[in-house]
């Protein structure tokens, strides 16, 4: 991992295509500016974990340990264990 330390204003290039700008720094909080092109997919990382387990368990097949504990008796835990 490439660890830099940037002042406001400041960019970082990634490639030919991708600029990182440091739009401001407060507190604990930084901005930052990405220009990319439109064909390059951006997301904060918990939109993307989101995403995924969208896409692993669509609308209707999600179960939660309660929904399974009514159905079966038992709770994922002990579903797993048994298995």
């Amino acid at each position: 991992m490439l660890i830099l330390s940037r002042k406001e204003s400041e960019r970082i290039y990634l490639g030919d295509d991708v600029v990182l700008t440091i739009v401001r720094i407060h507190g604990d909080k930084v901005r930052i500016g990405v220009e990319a092109p439109s064909d390059i997919r951006i997301l904060r990382r918990e939109l993307d974990d989101q995403t995924i387990e969208a896409s692993r368990f669509p609308e209707g097949l999600r179960v939660s340990s309660s929904d399974e504990t009514k159905r079966t008796g038992r709770g994922l835990s002990e579903r797993r264990r048994a298995a």
